[in-house]
């Protein structure tokens, strides 16, 4: 579609377009003028939106189904949206990524952070999954998977459309295979640790490297440790602590298909022997373990999002502190405890509040001593909290 072809949406005379002039990549629905003709646009229409005297601010994805009615995706008002123009953002991305790792295992897009705003692209090797949250690339999913093969190479492609995020867009969950083929999990190698992903049947795209920075400080907590890695997917931080020397780790989850893919990461990684699972719910399994009478020298928690959105922010912060409180009471003195936090509604204030008031109910004395978030290939738009998502707050539990 042609520039000067391209629909027009415009801001409400009571909007601000200086946000969006200084880099905030949405347009909320009730900032824009939905006169019949913008309800009537397709989910995923590109136009120019223009502030409201009539001065074009760029080409924006729109989608009149979502409260987020409109995304950036160029600020020229004339650019084209186009097979070029994904390639030039999917090169951006990808030389941003090669400077940090030396194999082709990381995020590669993080969504408005790398510019393509609702996608997120996880590589692994010669596979890829693109997660399309978002109408517009829904819509050019096809040119955004012949982009993502000609910039990369990667000869495998996984739709993975699951998630909330999806469902505020209007777009149905489907997952399925786009391009080449797939035996079975897919061996990732991070931090000395052999972790497998299930491109098609895991949870998100099948592996989190967003963690990544963070299971190498839990490494450095590790050598000759008991280590109890709860919510522990597919071995996140329980593989990073064998590779860094742990005497033993014991992974627990809710899902069995996670355990048994952690199973066979220890296995992949020479570690069977020292690594256990319990699949259970984390609350229950973690008041379990206290009434054995169980302790360890390292444990970490990385639940889900307790608080993905405002509304749920007082049940999740609530729910961080219980963690905190259990995981504290399996903690032997002088011992580490590692808790993160991936929802985007608690800060991280709120949430290493929460972290020790959980530690203080426990009868424990925490220090902080470090504080994550997620690796360089998860960067952060400074206008955009939402990608800033990740926190890891580590404490010493002093006698």
């Amino acid at each position: 579609m042609q520039p000067s072809s391209l629909p027009v949406i415009r801001l409400k005379p009571k909007a601000m377009p200086q946000a969006i002039r200084h880099g905030f990549p949405w347009v909320y629905a009730n900032e824009c003028v939905t006169d019949r003709r913008t309800r009537a646009l397709a989910p995923g229409t590109l136009a120019v939106l223009e502030d409201a005297a009539r001065q074009p601010l760029g080409v924006v994805a729109v989608n009149p189904n979502s409260k987020i009615i409109a995304r950036m995706l160029d600020r020229d008002a004339g650019a084209r949206i186009d097979s070029d123009w994904l390639a030039a953002r999917l090169h951006s991305a990808l030389a941003h990524r090669q400077r940090l790792y030396d194999a082709p295992f990381y995020r590669l897009v993080h969504a408005e952070a790398d510019g393509l705003p609702g996608v997120v692209i996880d590589r692994f090797g010669q596979a890829a999954v693109i997660q399309p949250n978002a109408a517009w690339a829904e819509t050019l999913l096809e040119p955004l998977a012949q982009a993502l093969a000609a910039v990369t190479g990667v000869d495998t492609i996984v739709k993975n459309g699951q998630g909330r995020a999806r469902g505020l867009e209007g777009l149905a969950e489907e997952t399925l295979l786009l391009r080449g083929t797939l035996d079975g999990p897919v061996a990732t190698r991070m931090n000395g640790a052999t972790y497998m992903a299930d491109l098609l049947g895991g949870q998100k795209t099948g592996l989190f490297f967003d963690q990544r920075p963070n299971h190498a400080f839990s490494q450095r907590l590790a050598g000759g440790a008991r280590v109890l890695d709860v919510f522990s997917h597919v071995g996140g931080f329980a593989l990073a602590a064998l590779a860094g020397g742990a005497e033993c780790a014991l992974s627990i989850d809710s899902s069995a298909p996670a355990l048994d893919l952690a199973g066979q990461g220890a296995a992949a990684s020479g570690a069977s022997d020292r690594f256990a699972t319990r699949r259970g719910d984390a609350f229950d399994a973690m008041a379990a373990l206290a009434r054995e009478g169980q302790s360890f020298d390292l444990a970490i928690c990385d639940p889900p999002a307790f608080a993905p959105s405002k509304q749920a922010l007082d049940r999740g912060l609530r729910a961080y502190e219980r963690v905190a409180r259990l995981a504290a009471a399996l903690v032997e003195p002088g011992g580490y405890l590692g808790l993160c936090s991936c929802s985007h509604a608690a800060d991280l204030t709120q949430f290493r509040n929460a972290c020790a008031r959980g530690i203080g109910k426990a009868g424990r004395r925490g220090q902080i001593i470090h504080t994550g978030i997620a690796g360089p290939d998860h960067p952060q738009l400074p206008q955009l909290a939402e990608t800033g998502y990740l926190k890891a707050v580590f404490f010493r539990l002093v006698p």
